[in-house]
């Protein structure tokens, strides 16, 4: 099966382990030295309609995800790492 990125973006995130739904695939991690996926990333839901700014997003490591359905990803746990908007690795990075 083959899936485009702007594919993933529409698809819920649902833990495995207590079958909540995380959100949806807004971007994707690739590793631009070897051009693998390392991660898909949740933005962090707006808090009090975006006036007081957006949660922390929410990063799951590519080895985490079960399974990848036509409407749904499935990830194996729920993701503990969130990184902080203004602690993204800027673009351009050497390997």
């Amino acid at each position: 099966m083959h899936c485009c990125v702007t594919d993933l973006q529409r698809k819920d995130v649902i833990c495995r382990a207590d079958g909540k739904r995380i959100g949806n695939i807004c971007d994707v991690d690739v590793d631009t030295c070897t051009g693998q996926v390392v991660a898909i990333v949740i933005y962090g839901r707006s808090r009090w309609l975006g006036l007081l700014g957006h949660a922390d997003d929410i990063r799951i490591r590519w080895e985490d995800i079960e399974v990848i359905g036509d409407d749904t990803v499935i990830v194996s746990r729920r993701p503990s790492c969130r990184e902080p908007r203004s602690r993204r690795r800027p673009y351009g990075k050497e390997c």
